[in-house]
């Protein structure tokens, strides 16, 4: 059974968490131009006509979506107001992540990779205002313009990807910036990575980590996060993956884990994400250089 908060900190991180998934509206109708958007090449073909054609006239072509609770609370759909798509199933396992490294004093920094409209990282960072925290980052890891071109050269796995092509996918980093804004917490502890991973991620050689979320739906955004990452996150901090009932990103999962000898349980989420606990190993070597400044889950493997 959940617990059901009670204390002020509580209440504020349970209502967060619902506000980011905008889980306490209904979703709102879907213009034409999203709703045809993977409906056959027909429709895609027409939606623009007919959103010009409604627009002319001051109004907007819309349908309902007709999502079951269900779908919401798994993050199964793109929500066109929500500032996160990953669903309350999953927002519960980033909280309990979060507050079980507060309570027991795992040290590090907490990293998403791919943030979308930054919901993920906006919880992170309201929990530990909620706790005073003052002494960790939530790092913001985007190229703020959509996903990369597969490399099917290099990432054979990616070959036929086409989420580079939907402009849905990319929001700017001013409107995640804007989005920290609106719930008042953008501030120095929140620190923003602008770039591909293979760019980025490299620079954070002397960060531990306490927390990873990975959500680059790709194998090869998968794969550089985890490369980069996993050295760097502490024995008893967490590893999430959200896209893993992706093909590709699974395959990156395994393939990693496989190469570096990796056996803590994996557990599943919801279906679609997954994380384990890291508990071996040594904590992270750091260099020299500075970088910039659960719920019950059902073991599948």
């Amino acid at each position: 059974m959940q617990n059901i908060p009670t204390t002020a900190k509580e209440l504020y991180i349970e209502l967060l968490k619902k506000s980011l998934c905008n889980a306490i509206y209904e979703e709102p109708a879907v213009p034409v131009e999203f709703f045809w958007r993977r409906r056959g090449w027909l429709k895609q073909k027409l939606a623009p006509a007919l959103a010009s054609l409604f627009g002319l006239m001051g109004a907007k072509l819309c349908f309902l979506p007709g999502y079951t609770r269900q779908q919401v609370e798994e993050g199964r759909i793109w929500p066109l107001q929500a500032h996160s798509m990953i669903g309350l199933k999953r927002m519960n396992n980033l909280s309990f992540c979060v507050e079980t490294i507060l309570k027991e004093g795992i040290p590090g920094d907490f990293i998403e990779t791919g943030v979308w409209r930054g919901g993920s990282c906006i919880l992170m960072k309201g929990i530990l205002e909620a706790n005073g925290v003052k002494d960790r980052k939530v790092f913001v890891a985007d190229s703020f313009r959509g996903l990369p071109k597969p490399d099917a050269a290099n990432y054979p796995a990616d070959s036929g990807d086409t989420h580079y092509e939907n402009s849905f996918l990319a929001i700017s980093r001013q409107q995640v910036e804007e989005n920290f804004r609106r719930y008042d917490l953008l501030d120095p502890q929140v620190v923003f990575l602008e770039g591909w991973f293979k760019d980025t991620l490299p620079g954070l050689a002397a960060q531990r980590f306490a927390l990873i979320r990975l959500d680059g739906d790709m194998y090869e955004s998968t794969m550089d996060a985890l490369r980069h990452l996993y050295p760097r996150l502490v024995p008893g901090g967490f590893c999430i993956i959200d896209d893993y009932c992706l093909v590709n990103c699974r395959k990156a999962v395994h393939d990693y884990r496989e190469r570096e000898g990796i056996a803590e349980t994996i557990q599943e989420i919801d279906g679609v994400g997954i994380f384990w606990r890291k508990i071996r190993g040594m904590l992270p070597r750091l260099t020299p250089a500075r970088a910039p400044d659960s719920n019950q889950a059902q073991t599948i493997s």
